[in-house]
């Protein structure tokens, strides 16, 4: 893509954090961040990974009303508590693998991903957050005392095959599925054709007057 034009911004997130101390750096048409603010619409769109919440979500949602660089500030206190874990001999702490192990807690823990999220984006004026991480493709409006901001996840591309696109003023959230699987054998080896399924949200209606 990027050979052929197309300006790439890559998001780091937790499987390449690594990557976060070489952040903000342009290569060509590839920009590596560690989050992306862009405005389409006249609306301000926030998106990061989301792996920053992971050791802080549940004792520290206090951290959304730090302002701009609240989100900064996440990103040092889950390194060094991973850090930390790591010195004893633990487990990084992992929300979504979290979310996984539990199926009672998930919800709780969803909620608690998308709350925070949100509180952060009111906070800071921002029509839209987009974040992953979670691996849980959802879109809906959530308000607060301050205010309300459109949340969007992209889910994943290993369990639920999916992604956000932006068209004709739109969030989709797209949705690849194999189609049903050939009797010959040989057909399922050699092609599994997807089609793409959009969910259409128009996020025009949430400019703030």
């Amino acid at each position: 893509m990027a050979s052929k034009g197309t300006i790439v911004t890559y998001i780091t997130g937790n499987h390449d954090e690594m990557l976060r101390k070489f952040s903000p750096t342009i290569l060509g048409n590839i920009t590596l961040v560690d989050k992306l603010v862009l405005e389409l619409n006249h609306q301000k769109i926030w998106i990061f990974h989301g792996d920053v919440f992971d050791a802080s979500i549940q004792h520290s949602k206090w951290l959304a009303k730090l302002g701009g660089w609240g989100y900064d500030l996440l990103i040092l206190i889950n390194q060094m508590i991973n850090w930390f874990l790591l010195k004893m001999g633990k487990d990084r702490y992992s929300l979504s693998k979290k979310i996984k192990k539990s199926v009672k807690g998930a919800v709780k823990f969803i909620t608690n991903f998308e709350e925070t999220a949100t509180d952060l984006a009111i906070e800071n004026g921002y029509e839209a957050v987009i974040c992953g991480h979670i691996h849980q493709p959802q879109k809906r409006v959530i308000t607060n005392t301050k205010g309300s901001t459109l949340y969007l996840n992209s889910g994943d591309w290993v369990e639920n095959l999916t992604a956000l696109e932006y068209q004709d003023n739109q969030w989709n959230i797209i949705t690849c599925q194999p189609e049903e699987h050939s009797k010959n054998s040989e057909e399922e080896k050699s092609t599994y054709p997807r089609r793409r399924i959009a969910h259409s949200f128009n996020n025009s209606k949430l400019i703030k007057k």
